[in-house]
């Protein structure tokens, strides 16, 4: 009960190439996010709502490189680049459930914004230090959740004989490919299950950021709007590019995502070669 990853190149020569190019963005992210948190922690100035904020996102960061990117230079060594059914669902597992964690964190990050640009002198009462672990632990804890039911599901179809994905890890397009059964139903639910998890928090964003543009435009201060707008520019900037990403890969229609249908035979040719 395994499958075969079939992105890797087949020749042997681009294999210490992945490796090194792997290994080297995983240490940057590790090493990167590490010292954020450090600097949070060790700073007393630093010990705000939003630096907490800051700080958990780079501990989720943390988990969701570690779910796939460990994965992909082991396999570059390996001759058979293979992982097993429980082992697939768990890395879709985490993988997806941390990234929605990372999705619903940006949206609290948002909403602290809001509250420290729109009520200014309510902001200590509005964000205690109980409502920010309060809302990471939720993050995390319903990112997982709905990510676990989703493998499940996912999990649960029949698969094809010949299991060869193609991708370098487990994600819900390739691997729905792979399934023998007819999908559409299943794939719908993906499809609403992404636009619930990427349109949900982005328009609870983009609700906040209407009303703090408003807040800051009756702002009598210059240098106060452009600092509250260089706030707001930078963390647009990151949402845009996180689900701006997320969008283009799970809220495609089927045709988009799913390339033509292999055949048997040649499903059959790649494994045996591959194996």
């Amino acid at each position: 009960m395994e499958f075969v990853f079939l992105a890797y190149p087949s020749r042997s020569e681009p294999h210490a190439l992945a490796f090194l190019g792997a290994s080297l963005v995983y240490t940057w992210v590790i090493t990167g996010n590490v010292l954020i948190m450090v600097a949070i922690q060790t700073k007393a100035c630093l010990h705000t709502p939003m630096h907490y904020f800051l700080g958990s996102l780079s501990g989720v960061e943390i988990g969701y490189t570690a779910a796939v990117v460990p994965h992909l230079p082991a396999n570059a060594l390996r001759a058979e680049k293979t992982i097993t059914l429980l082992g697939c669902a768990t890395q879709m597992g985490f993988f997806i459930g941390l990234g929605g964690a990372d999705c619903l964190l940006l949206a609290s990050t948002a909403y602290d914004r809001h509250a420290a640009i729109c009520r200014p002198l309510q902001y200590p009462l509005i964000m205690p230090g109980r409502l920010c672990a309060r809302l990471v632990a939720a993050s995390v804890v319903l990112g997982l959740c709905l990510s676990f039911q989703l493998a499940a599901s996912v999990f649960s179809l029949p698969f094809c004989p010949a299991r060869g994905i193609q991708h370098f890890y487990c994600d819900v397009p390739p691997v729905m490919r792979l399934v023998c059964a007819q999908s559409h139903r299943h794939e719908q639910s993906v499809l609403v299950a992404a636009t619930l998890a990427i349109a949900g928090p982005v328009l609870l964003i983009a609700a906040s950021h209407a009303s703090m543009a408003a807040a800051v435009l009756r702002a009598p201060s210059a240098a106060g709007r452009r600092r509250a707008f260089s706030t707001c520019s930078s963390h647009l900037a990151v949402i845009l590019l996180q689900d701006g990403c997320c969008a283009f890969v799970y809220l495609r229609p089927g045709s988009a995502t799913a390339p033509s249908r292999i055949s048997a035979s040649a499903w059959c040719t790649r494994w045996a070669r591959h194996c």
